[in-house]
């Protein structure tokens, strides 16, 4: 399997996990932000798939952290936090791990590849992984102290990443 092929499946995979994350939870403003990282995913599979055919291809950022720290700002307004999914901890620190392990494999593949074209696609991929990280450790410590969390305004630092 070439290194196009093996970025495409982690891609699809991380796609459908985030769909399935989704799905279990019944909390909207989750439920929204973990849609758009399926969705991210879904994007990170189309330019790797023109890069691949062509080497030509865009990425263009998500505002993903500012959607989340609106939402988070919506959650804490409302205080809408009794349907948050603390119960899916586990499953939000795999999905770090595997952004952490998404990180490192862009970033891997982009200091040997000798295109240039694709060696910027992959760190602009390892890039927006990192972010991922970065919001999934913010959700995990929501999940883990919801009120508390929300009333500290912690999610404020988003914009800082």
């Amino acid at each position: 399997m070439n290194v196009f092929d093996l970025a495409m499946q982690m891609e699809k995979d991380g796609e459908k996990y985030y769909q399935h994350l989704a799905e279990k939870t019944t909390n909207a403003g989750m439920k929204n932000i973990l849609s758009q990282l399926a969705l991210d995913e879904a994007k990170h599979y189309q330019v790797l798939l023109k890069l691949k055919e062509s080497s030509r291809a865009e990425l263009a950022s998500t505002p993903i952290l500012t959607r989340a720290k609106n939402i988070f700002q919506q959650l804490r307004e409302e205080k809408n936090w009794d349907d948050l999914p603390t119960t899916q901890a586990d499953l939000y620190r795999k999905a770090k791990e595997i952004e952490i392990q998404s990180f490192k494999f862009y970033m891997e593949k982009a200091r040997e590849a000798t295109d240039p074209r694709v060696q910027k696609m992959f760190f602009l991929i390892a890039e927006e992984e990192k972010r991922h990280e970065f919001l999934l450790e913010h959700i995990l410590q929501l999940v883990s102290r919801p009120q508390a969390w929300l009333e500290n305004a912690e999610f404020n630092h988003l914009d800082q990443y």
